[in-house]
């Protein structure tokens, strides 16, 4: 405890990092006030609770913005698919290949083009939401300047979010991205294992107890997942210059199991919103329209997860690739006098690197889907949905990633300024390893 009373004292004696910390806090008050803020012309009163099958998935990530008919009901939700749908243009177009060679000045410009696209996906959603989401005896009066102007204020309000986003990642500290889903999801938390508490009762207080016992392992195991690392050792040749010796010793590039973080499971979770809510705006015209809005919207449904499970591991590739280059490596490595041992330095780097990502990809990508999917069978179980959204998938691994990602940025500011970091042991893989 006094270890933990003097890191904490030490935290909050750095001034910037200090500064941060609250600001971050700041932002995200801010955040969760305004999903309390119920859209003009909606009664409370007639909202009917919280959302059930996906609709309760994302309201989960909103922390209940979504059922409360706030004016943050789309969260952040619509620039994550804008993003998805820019970052798979880089890929495919070579003009957006162009401008992510640009620089600074080709990110501004991706980042514009983001922007309105966030826009225009807000305004489908924005109407989507408004006819399918909101209880018809919850609208006072259901009329096409009521929607009109329900469309408008969702998407100012998923503007202003994004804008809480970038904030809270230039002036506090984190991604403001995921940190504005994670406060969702933990402000939901209490909640929902008290709610899981109750329904068992003291009759079944022991199958609680083994629940919390299998979310203790299920979250150890997540956070194994993220922190493994297989480090690929790399001489560096001895260089004089001058009186001095430089170089000569070995390093290690850290290549991470689950490089993509967090990222394969916002974007998959991001596209699987759509289909049960686009499919509302024809569902009492098509019965088509209707089998697909009714099945992704159970999120036990053997359809939508064989499906979300493919999207996180092609996510994971994709997100992969574009943010780990081995080339550049390769590259990086020749021009400094470094090379991995047995492997000669340029392409052979390079698709030795490449081979490696693959391998140790694949089974992160598939235990990354594994773990998604986890709530479904626990629903099947008999665990309740509002518990068993933490009992793995998509929150959990959100909420470990956020947080270790924080707490790696933490101990950063503490190292710089000699203080001791958070654990004397089991740090944060990846803080102090070269690159």
């Amino acid at each position: 405890m006094k270890k933990f009373i003097d890191t904490i004292r030490n935290i909050f004696s750095i001034e910037e990092l200090r500064t941060r910390i609250l600001n971050t806090i700041g932002f995200l008050v801010i955040f969760r006030i305004g999903s309390f803020v119920v859209l003009p012309g909606v009664d409370p009163s007639n909202l009917g609770g919280d959302a059930t099958g996906i609709f309760g998935l994302l309201d989960t990530f909103l922390g209940g913005a979504f059922s409360n008919a706030s004016v943050f009901a789309l969260g952040i939700m619509p620039y994550i698919s804008a993003s998805i749908v820019l970052q798979l243009m880089t890929v495919a177009v070579p003009y957006f290949q162009k401008l992510q060679k640009e620089g600074d000045s080709g990110r501004k410009k991706i980042n514009q083009l983001t922007r309105v696209l966030t826009i225009a996906i807000c305004t489908a959603q924005g109407f989507s939401y408004v006819s399918a989401a909101i209880p018809a005896e919850a609208i006072i009066s259901n009329t096409f300047f009521f929607k009109f102007t329900s469309v408008i204020i969702l998407t100012s309000g998923t503007i202003f979010c994004m804008w809480l986003g970038e904030k809270i990642t230039d002036k506090g500290i984190g991604n403001g991205i995921s940190m504005l889903i994670m406060i969702g999801i933990i402000s939901r938390f209490p909640g929902s294992i008290a709610a899981e508490a109750i329904t068992r009762g003291m009759s079944e207080m022991l199958l609680f107890i083994l629940e919390l016992v299998a979310l203790f392992f299920v979250v150890l195991v997540t956070v194994a997942l993220v922190q493994a690392v297989r480090r690929v050792p790399v001489q560096y040749a001895k260089q004089v210059v001058g009186n001095k010796v430089y170089g000569g010793q070995r390093q290690y590039i850290p290549l991470k199991v689950n490089a993509s973080g967090v990222m394969p499971i916002i974007f998959a979770q991001s596209i699987m919103f759509l289909p049960a809510m686009l499919a509302g705006l024809w569902r009492e015209e098509s019965d088509f329209a209707n089998y697909i809005g009714t099945t992704f919207s159970d999120f036990t449904s053997w359809q939508y997860n064989v499906t979300f499970a493919i999207m996180i591991i092609v996510f994971t590739f994709f997100y992969t690739a574009i943010t780990i280059n081995p080339n550049q490596i390769a590259d990086d490595m020749k021009r400094n006098g470094g090379f991995v041992p047995g492997i000669k330095p340029g392409k052979q780097t390079a698709d030795y690197l490449d081979n490696i990502l693959s391998r140790i990809t694949l089974p992160g990508a598939i235990f990354l889907a594994i773990i998604a999917i986890l709530p479904a069978f626990a629903m099947i179980a008999g665990v309740n949905q509002g518990f068993a959204q933490f009992y793995g998938g998509t929150s959990l691994l959100i909420m470990v990633g956020v947080i270790l990602d924080t707490l790696q940025q933490i101990e950063s500011y503490l190292l710089m300024r000699h203080y001791e970091g958070m654990m004397k042991t089991g740090r944060v893989k990846g803080r102090t390893q070269a690159a």
